[in-house]
């Protein structure tokens, strides 16, 4: 039947017209990428992977630091060793200096764009008049490691020294030491990644501390030194290599940081380590610091200091948690054979919330990552609760959801909370370890990691300590990964969109277009486009092959492709570079049968097509002529009782994605029809796809189960309800209202 459906198919298109593209023929949506990709090089392969002579630089860091809890102040001396791999001599080496940003110098604070408003809060205000803008490095004692005082550049946010002599290529290092000091910013008043909150009621703070050192740039094959100034918006490209780091803080202050604690038997007491033991041991949290501890230690304020040595290797930053407020429980987590301790610091303010979730949240979420891209490879995994909402750092990250005063809660905040939590630990593989280059591109890690957010989201109700909150039979309400929670941004006036491939400051709506919109892109590649065995097995291969290395956007679409024999140059043209939006409308459908047929089409919503051969015979006669034999089974065939429907599709959008049809047959029964993006390859606005069903169709829908992100519904139906109006009707007072 199949051979005879081709051969009638062929004869038909002779009838009403072949599908052919309007000269001239100019649609590229699906020509290649080449172009727009850099050519692969013995660095980075035409596959996507690190190439034969792939290398890239370290940056080891010995660092004291000293916390000042009276005038919320640090000041640290450090020591790197800076090795150069890259095949060139170089003559010079840049630092990033973040807390430069607030400085009236800096081009962030020289760029901003303000309008004055009658009630402005304390934060704009701030950023205004250049409130806090004194909390830039101060630097001294830049030295090499003879103690020779060496020639540098101040630049704003990056610093360069420049080298008594070049350092060699291929395995050159270099060792120098610098002092600084600076102040900690009031998280709550002026905002920042990092910073400090003031608890009035017994005159406490709480601090998280990030981007707080003078810190090697990136010298890689693609950019050479990325020293682009920091805004605020691109983040960080960061080296790896190792750090041990000394933290001088009150004595009575609980530390959590990036790495492993070497000295417990300084800092902890003796009942503290063996919880610590106990917790490794442990399927849920176990407390170390404990509620009634946390709250003793907050009233009553020792007066001398302690030092917290942490050692940490491969990682790309370093960040710490103190306060003395801190409650700090624990657990293990097996990572094939491996544990891994998810640990939580809170103040009392956190709780019942952070009690309950937190720790089995990091749990959950290592747990999660590690089963779509690679085992968590380092030993522990913080989340800190304090002045920043949502913030991540290697092994450890700062996140909000509080309660309310009364330890009350609704619903919204425990979600905003297990989800920052979510997002912030996940962000251990993405960028931490494939570690993409944030000053430039967004999405490469916050796409990618808000993707496997709502993966792991929706592990959640599975869990037994969840389901009071979020019982199996609901859906955790995700705010980003499905494609219906994209469309109102999709929809948005044109002038306030640009392409996910956008640079980091330039970006406009930024959390939809670096988040939800590469989000919503690879959920619906794995869904709905490529699967989710082929997609899982190519995402896979991309975070391995790029663990502790640096991957570009290119190695992400080529390895996604190559790992997969799918074709997607039109899938990253269309989500990536340009912001065309889904819009897919059943303009007309057609109704032909067979001559002769014994049943015939009773609804009266389709045009029947008069076809101009009067029966079977007399169309098995023209299939004949064009030289094709048929058997008698065939010829049988013909004369079955079949309906096929010619459905005129447009493309309005301009993104060209699969179609999928729903047919509702005339005994009320349904049947889904999916056809490739291809479909549109040589007629992207409109095309005609003849559909054949055993039964009669009374309505055809396209993407029924919203899984495209198409901004219009009202045009998917056909013949077209009243309900369709009355979207439309909605969704115009919706864009009135954006």
């Amino acid at each position: 039947m199949k051979r005879i459906i081709l051969l009638f198919l062929f004869i038909y298109s002779y009838n009403v017209g072949a599908q052919t593209p309007k000269p001239p023929y100019t649609s590229s949506k699906f020509e290649q990428l080449d172009e727009l990709l850099p050519t692969p090089n013995t660095y980075r392969t035409g596959d996507g992977s690190p190439g034969p002579a792939y290398w890239q630089q370290k940056a080891d860091y010995k660092i004291k630091v000293t916390l000042n809890d009276d005038n919320q102040t640090m000041e640290g001396t450090e020591t790197i060793t800076y090795y150069n791999n890259s095949p060139q001599n170089l003559n010079y080496i840049w630092l990033q200096l973040d807390q430069n940003r607030y400085s009236k110098e800096s081009d962030s604070y020289k760029a901003e764009t303000f309008s004055l408003q009658n009630r402005m809060s304390y934060q704009f205000v701030s950023w205004i008049f250049g409130i806090g803008s004194e909390n830039g490095y101060e630097l001294g004692n830049i030295r090499d490691a003879q103690g020779k005082a060496l020639e540098f550049t101040l630049h704003k946010t990056m610093l360069r020294i420049d080298l008594p002599q070049p350092l060699k290529a291929n395995g050159g290092t270099f060792t120098f030491s610098l002092d600084w000091k600076n102040k900690i910013r009031d998280a709550d008043k002026m905002g920042s990644r990092g910073g400090y909150e003031y608890f009035e009621e017994n005159n406490n703070y709480l601090y998280e501390i990030a981007q707080w050192f003078p810190r090697m740039a990136v010298y890689d094959d693609y950019n050479g030194w990325q020293n682009k100034q920091f805004l605020g918006s691109g983040e960080f490209a960061l080296t790896f290599g190792d750090y041990e780091v000394e933290i001088t803080v009150p004595e009575d202050h609980v530390v959590g940081a990036t790495g492993v604690l070497q000295n417990p038997n300084e800092v902890l007491s003796s009942e503290q380590r063996q919880r610590l033991s106990k917790a490794e041991k442990s399927d849920s949290p176990v407390f170390i610091v404990s509620p009634e501890e946390a709250l003793a230690n907050e009233k009553e304020k020792a007066s001398g200091t302690k030092t917290w040595k942490y050692k940490a290797e491969n990682v790309r930053d370093f960040a710490f948690a103190s306060s003395r407020k801190f409650i700090w429980d624990a657990q293990g987590v097996d990572m094939n054979g491996k544990t891994v301790m998810a640990m939580s610091l809170y103040p009392k303010e956190g709780n019942p919330t952070w009690g309950k979730y937190s720790t089995r949240v990091v749990a959950q979420t290592l747990e999660t990552y590690s089963k779509y891209t690679f085992d968590y490879p380092y030993p522990v995994a913080y989340s800190v609760h304090g002045p920043i909402f949502g913030m991540e750092y290697p092994m450890i990250c700062f996140n909000g959801g509080r309660p309310n005063p009364d330890g009350s809660n609704i619903e919204r905040t425990r979600r905003a909370m297990i989800s920052v939590i979510i997002h912030e630990v996940g962000h251990n593989y993405f960028p931490m370890i494939v570690n993409s280059d944030e000053r430039q591109w967004t999405w490469m890690d916050e796409g990618l990691n808000s993707f496997l957010q709502y993966l792991t989201e929706q592990e959640i109700p599975k869990k037994a300590w969840a389901q009071a909150d979020y019982p199996p039979s609901k859906a955790y309400p995700s705010r980003r990964g499905p494609a219906k929670n994209i469309v109102r941004y999709m929809r948005s006036d044109p002038r306030y969109l640009v392409p996910i491939m956008t640079n980091s400051e330039q970006i406009q709506q930024f959390g939809n277009n670096a988040y939800g919109k590469p989000a919503t892109a690879l959920n619906i590649l794995r869904e709905t486009v490529m699967g989710p065995e082929l997609f899982d097995f190519a995402f896979k291969q991309y975070s391995q092959k790029w663990m502790f290395k640096h991957p570009k956007p290119a190695d992400f679409f080529r390895t996604m492709e190559d790992a997969s024999a799918f074709d997607l140059d039109w899938f990253w043209r269309g989500w990536f570079y340009t912001t065309e939006a889904c819009d897919q409308a059943i303009d007309s459908v057609r109704l032909f049968q067979i001559p002769g047929s014994a049943r015939s089409a009773e609804s009266a919503a389709f045009t029947k097509i008069n076809f101009e051969y009067p029966s079977a015979e007399e169309l098995i006669k023209l299939i004949e002529q064009n030289g094709f034999q048929l058997s008698e089974t065939e010829k049988n065939n013909l004369s079955a009782d079949k309906f096929y429907y010619e459905l005129s599709l447009s493309n309005p959008g301009g993104l060209v994605m699969p179609v999928i049809v729903q047919l509702t047959y005339v005994d009320g029964s349904k049947e889904m029809r999916r056809f490739p993006a291809e479909i549109w390859r040589k007629s992207p606005e409109s095309i005609h796809k003849v559909i054949l069903t055993d039964k009669e169709v009374i309505s055809f829908d396209l993407d029924p189960k919203e899984e495209l992100a198409d901004i219009d519904t009202s045009n998917n139906a056909y013949p077209r309800s009243k309900d369709d109006k009355d979207s439309r009707f909605e969704r115009f007072k919706n864009n009135q209202n954006e």
